[in-house]
C-alpha cells in the first residue's frame, strides 16, 4: 500500500498541549511522520484498516481502539502519537508484507501498540488492557 494519506491533529487539555495525533496509511507514509516528528517521544499504533462505513477487518483491533484512545491522553505531553494503518486483511496477511519485514517494525499481528526506537510493545489482545496500555503511555 503506497498510499500516503496524513491527519495530523493536536489534543489540548485546560491548561496543556497534550499529545499530537497523526493518522497515517502504509509504512512509507509512517515512516514520514516519524522522520518529521524525530527527536520526541513517538508512540505507533498499527491497525487494520476501516472500509468505507468505517469498520476494522481486524477484531481485536476494534476492541483495542477506545483503549488506546482514552490511554494516550496519559502520554507525556510534547509526545507523538501515530495510528497506521496496514492495510486490508489480505495485505496484512501476505508473509512479504512490508510492515512485516522492515528491520524495524517486524510487525506480527495487529494491533501493535509500540513506543518507537524502544523494545516496548503491546501486541493483540494486550492493546485493549488499559492497565498495560496505561504503562506504555508513561513517562520514563
Amino acid at each position: 500500500m503506497s498510499c500516503s494519506r496524513v491527519v495530523e491533529e493536536a489534543q489540548t487539555r485546560p491548561g496543556k498541549i497534550m499529545v499530537v495525533s497523526v493518522k497515517v496509511e502504509g509504512l512509507s507514509a509512517f515512516l514520514e511522520a516519524v522522520e518529521k516528528h524525530k527527536g520526541k517521544t513517538i508512540f505507533a499504533l498499527f491497525t487494520g484498516s476501516h472500509d468505507a462505513q468505517g469498520k476494522s477487518w481486524c477484531p481485536d483491533c476494534v476492541s483495542a481502539d477506545p483503549v488506546v484512545e482514552e490511554c494516550v491522553k496519559g502520554a507525556p505531553e510534547d509526545a507523538v502519537f501515530i495510528t497506521c494503518s496496514v492495510g486490508d486483511r489480505a495485505t496484512w496477511k501476505d508473509q512479504t508484507n512490508d510492515f512485516r519485514t522492515h528491520d524495524k517494525l517486524k510487525l506480527t499481528s495487529v494491533p501493535t501498540l509500540m513506543r518507537w526506537g524502544t523494545p516496548q510493545r503491546l501486541m493483540e489482545e494486550d492493546c485493549a488492557k488499559s492497565n498495560l496500555v496505561s504503562m506504555l503511555f508513561e513517562e520514563d
